[in-house]
């Protein structure tokens, strides 16, 4: 009875045969369990506030022992399974202003000292293990775990599962900490967005302010400890459960025949000490949120990563190999097609790292200032303050670095990597999250790069230099006169054109390309593996004063010692730069030749056309890019951006006016005559002009265009959206059948020399094509052979607009007791009046010519 009282809730989000369901999502379980039974029944029947309330009680009333069966099943509830088959709580879509009931329950049910986490700190005191399979790890873990090696993360030590005899696939057997934020975190990338959520805005779904609340609580940037565990009152306090061996990285690298092997030689006791037992769920939560949404690379990066001869120990992120004592295996054929999958990172998973960077940095500087240098380190410093100083160089910049590489290597060349950027300056700029930068005034002094980040600079040089390098080849390939790729160009330069900032990574080169006369084999390695023995903190390696050794070991361990390194304030890069400014040039004048053409064909657009009485436009044109639809105010925002951009490049790399300027002649990129319609570059052949790679360069991204315009028969276009197609291709059979019958006295009236063969040539024959810009020779040559005389057109009848304008013309007419039939008598008439004057004009016109 007591246990048919507490029954509670499941979210109703999706339906299944539910007990043949848990059987399948969690083979695990041997024994059916009443509570697990009554609370599924209840997903059912009850609605989301009561499931949730229930649950809180059940939570707070049974023991470890009933809850251990649910959990699993619950977890899987809220944040939906690994296949995203169940979505769970839908957390990504759920936001406070659109249901705000189920929004404020949810949240308070899941926040950090909420009754999920009484719930999980409750099992954890009880030891349970539960297991999670290997299969849906990232594809880089996962493709190590089956080829029996080890990641060189400590959060896989120790809980490596083998399956029986005859089972299927491998589990890491977690503690419910660790199950708990293995969902929480997968879910961001398992769970594929619902139709009609493409329009959400990210920073108001639950999720995100889930990690945001997570981050805050268990990387506090206040105190020195972590807030107090909930537990059930009276309870024990829980405690870690075995995480990390006491097995220094060195070891890693050494040969193996099996990951059994090594788990078992290597199974050893927990680190008893109870400092490092204070952080454990700071170091658990940052190296799941790492493993989970940055350990993603692409299969030609798995592959490089994989050959003997590409640079194992650069990146030495599978496992650290010391090939002194052994050469690296070749994957097996296996292996590689268990990571054939590519993986595509989304732009809401882009705004969650960047959120994870932001709270690190601001949680790396809430150092005090005695603590922040590593020699300053004593035994009376606590663990948190030890964690906060290697949070980021240790656990995050190396996966970093190649999640970064990979999005800018394989993001779409669009206005959505903005989201990736601007991850991507986060992460460039500490100094935006410190303390003191709320004191900083608004003198131009005070954003001055202190010195105080030069070693941040120097230790991260890759990140400043070599992905600037891969944002200027992306930024060369970009349409620069849309506005939101002008901006992107102008954010980054804004940010590397910081006072000082330039001067520290010019250092920093300085310091890794400086000779050395000896450089110990695979030294760096001791800056980059420190040792492990329980947790990160528990050895540490002694503090290294050589500041080029240091950037040395930087590059090193993500590039490998045989890298080549291209400065960034070299000559090869200095060329890049001097091209993007090219193209910043060419686009500010194509954005005001669009500007310029836009306003003419607005203003120049005669009345009567709006009446459908005068020949219309039909041979259409493309939009090179949004300033179409964006209008003048984009114009002068994209000729803002490219303005300060190309100042603040010309700042960085002390470009001067006059190389952009002989550069700007050199590659033809001053106006014409007019100062518009520029040509794209070509050169004329004996078949006509011939692009040029630049032509076809700008061609491409819209920097310039042929106008193209319809050279053939005017009457057999395409039927265009604003035509009524059916009545298109009647007026063309009776304006065909009235040109077969008076083609003679038709093309006699038209050679008249008099008033009246001029009028009837106005209306009857078509601008000769010579008078048009024919750019093909293939046009010229189907011209000349088709010579067309005059003929009558009505295709002008077909348009919708003209019947709009004449339904108008005679609906006004109606209002002054105008009838039909002389609404359309003075119709004829007016029009009569308007093709004498046009007669009269063309042949001035043409007089003035001869």
């Amino acid at each position: 009875m007591q246990a048919s009282s507490k029954k509670e809730w499941f979210p109703q989000v999706a339906v299944f045969n539910v007990p043949q369901e848990a059987a399948m999502a969690f083979p695990h379980l041997q024994q059916p369990s009443f509570l697990l039974a009554s609370l599924k029944a209840d997903s059912v029947n009850k609605p989301f506030a009561q499931r949730c309330q229930d649950l809180a009680k059940v939570i707070e009333d049974f023991p470890a022992k009933e809850l251990h069966a649910i959990f699993p099943w619950l977890v899987e509830s809220i944040f939906g399974s690994l296949d995203g088959v169940l979505v769970g709580w839908n957390l990504r879509c759920l936001q406070g202003r659109v249901s705000p009931v189920e929004y404020s329950i949810a949240m308070e049910f899941l926040d950090p000292g909420g009754p999920m986490m009484k719930l999980v700190y409750k099992l954890q005191a009880e030891d349970y293990k539960f297991d999670f399979p290997v299969s849906y790890l990232p594809g880089p873990v996962k493709a190590s775990i089956q080829e029996r090696v080890l990641p060189d993360s400590p959060l896989y030590h120790n809980k490596v599962q083998f399956p029986p005899t005859g089972g299927l696939g491998l589990n890491l057997a977690l503690n419910p900490f660790e199950y708990y934020m293995f969902f929480f975190a997968l879910s961001l990338i398992t769970q594929k967005p619902l139709p009609g959520t493409l329009h959400i805005r990210t920073s108001d779904c639950a999720y995100f302010i889930l990690v945001d609340r997570y981050l805050s609580w268990f990387l506090p940037t206040e105190g020195s400890v972590l807030p107090a565990l909930s537990s059930s009152p009276g309870g024990p306090n829980p405690s870690p459960a075995p995480r990390t061996p006491t097995m220094p990285f060195a070891s890693y690298g050494l040969h193996h025949t099996s990951l059994l092997k090594r788990h078992i030689s290597h199974q050893t006791s927990v680190n008893a000490d109870p400092a490092s037992h204070e952080i454990w769920r700071s170091e658990t939560l940052l190296q799941v949120f790492v493993e989970m949404w940055l350990h993603h690379y692409s299969l030609e990066m798995y592959q490089k990563m994989q050959s003997p001869h590409a640079k194992l120990e650069v990146l030495h992120y599978r496992l650290s190999v010391s090939s002194a004592l052994h050469s690296p295996a070749q994957p097996s054929l296996q292996a590689l097609h268990a990571y054939q999958e590519s993986f595509t990172p989304t732009e809401e998973h882009v705004l969650v790292v960047r959120l994870l960077l932001k709270h690190l940095h601001a949680f790396s500087n809430s150092l005090k200032p005695e603590q922040v240098s590593p020699s300053t380190h004593s035994h009376a410093t606590s663990p948190l303050e030890e964690f906060k100083r290697a949070a980021v160089p240790r656990f995050v910049q190396q996966k970093l670095y190649l999640f970064l590489q990979h999005c800018f290597g394989h993001w779409p060349l669009d206005a959505s990597f903005r989201a990736v950027l601007e991850m991507w300056l986060s992460y460039l700029q500490p100094w935006r999250y410190a303390p003191e930068k709320q004191a900083q005034s608004s003198d131009c002094q005070a954003r001055c790069v202190s010195e105080r980040w030069a070693p941040f600079v120097q230790e991260n040089l890759l990140m400043y230099t070599k992905l600037f390098v891969g944002f200027l080849s992306r930024a060369l390939r970009t349409d620069l006169v849309s506005p939101k790729n002008a901006l992107m160009v102008f954010r980054v330069a804004k940010v590397f054109a910081q006072p000082n900032l330039a001067e520290m990574i010019q250092k920093g080169e300085q310091l890794f390309l400086e000779p050395e006369l000896v450089i110990p084999h695979r030294q760096h390695r001791l800056f980059t593996a420190p040792t492990f023995t329980g947790s990160f903190l528990s050895s540490w390696p002694p503090a290294v004063t050589d500041a080029s050794f240091k950037v040395k070991s930087h590059v090193y361990s993500l590039e490998g010692q045989d890298c080549k390194y291209t400065p960034m304030f070299g000559p090869e890069v200095r060329t890049l730069v001097l091209r993007l400014a090219q193209l910043i040039t060419q686009a500010k004048q194509t954005a005001k030749s669009i500007s310029d053409q836009c306003g003419e064909s607005t203003a120049g657009r005669p009345f009567l056309s709006w009446l459908g009485f005068c020949s219309t436009d039909t041979n259409g044109s493309y939009a090179a890019n949004d300033l179409d639809e964006m209008g003048q105010d984009s114009v002068r925002k994209t000729d803002e951006y490219l303005e300060k951009a190309l100042e603040y490049l010309c700042q960085m790399f002390r470009l001067s006016e006059a190389q952009l300027t002989q550069l700007t002649l050199a590659l033809g990129t001053t106006q014409d005559e007019n100062g518009k319609k520029q040509l794209p570059d070509c050169v004329v052949g004996e078949d006509g002009l011939i692009l040029t790679p630049l032509g076809r360069y700008q061609i491409i991204n819209g920097l310039r265009r042929f106008d193209i315009e319809y050279q053939g028969d005017s009457e057999l276009q395409p039927i265009r959206s604003y035509e009524i197609a059916s009545l298109v291709r009647v007026l063309f059979r009776l304006s065909s059948a009235i040109n077969r019958r008076f083609a003679g006295p038709m093309a006699a009236l038209c050679s008249r020399a008099d008033f009246l063969g001029s009028f009837c040539r106005y209306h009857l024959t078509e601008p000769g094509l010579t008078d048009r810009h024919l750019l093909s020779p293939v046009a010229r040559g189907c011209a000349a052979r088709r010579p067309r005389g005059p003929r009558l057109s009505l295709r002008f009848l077909g348009s919708y607009r003209t019947l709009l304008s004449l339904l108008l013309a005679f609906f006004v007419a109606s209002l002054f007791c105008i009838g039909p039939l002389p609404c359309a008598l003075l119709l004829v008439l007016g029009y009569l009046l308007y093709a004498v004057a046009m007669t009269l004009l063309t042949e001035r016109s043409k007089l003035h010519h001869l």
